[in-house]
């Protein structure tokens, strides 16, 4: 089977998430990109933020995720997921500090089409994302940061996003999002 390499950074870090849409995905380990930031600037279609990287130029701009390879029959419907052409560009050699290796390496990633500022994510969302960096031992440090995001809870709880989300947070051992959201 032929695969390509993945980065994720938001909510498909969770396994769980990722492994929905692409059964396929197998794990390489974490990662890291400098002289970005993670911002919540995508627009959704709930008119939320999900994830995004957002270039800063400054040094200290890490932010963590996790590489994963994807067989090739999986990446339409990832493609898709990300809403490629719309809501986000996929870029197909974007270069990423692989930590088990130790060296920089082109992976595939989806970057905002057009981000807007001032936009929150949704509790369930975020909470996919912690669960996400828990899950890999991303550290408590960036799990702090992560769970000290602003965010809101959802207008619509019965929400199809939602209750896919859920269901993924409990396949990872959480209750709900606000279990996620929980400081350990």
């Amino acid at each position: 089977m032929k695969t390509v390499p993945y980065f994720a950074y938001g909510s498909n870090m969770l396994t769980a998430r990722l492994a929905a849409r692409c059964p396929s995905a197998r794990l390489i380990g974490p990662a890291e990109v400098s002289r970005h930031r993670l911002a919540f600037s995508k627009r959704s279609h709930d008119g939320s933020g999900k994830a995004t990287l957002a270039a800063s130029g400054a040094e200290h701009d890490v932010t963590l995720g996790i590489l994963f390879e994807i067989g090739i029959e999986d990446m339409p419907a990832l493609d898709e997921a990300e809403e490629r052409g719309t809501g986000y560009d996929r870029f197909d050699a974007f270069d990423v500090h692989c930590m088990t290796r130790g060296e920089i390496v082109p992976h595939i990633t989806y970057l905002a089409r057009a981000p807007v500022t001032g936009l929150l994510p949704y509790d369930w969302y975020l909470a996919l994302i912690v669960a996400g960096a828990r899950e890999h031992e991303l550290g408590e440090t960036y799990v702090k940061a992560l769970i000290d995001t602003p965010c809101a809870p959802d207008p619509q709880p019965d929400r199809p996003g939602r209750r896919i989300a859920l269901a993924a947070l409990n396949e990872a051992g959480y209750a709900d999002e606000a279990d996620a959201l929980k400081s350990r």
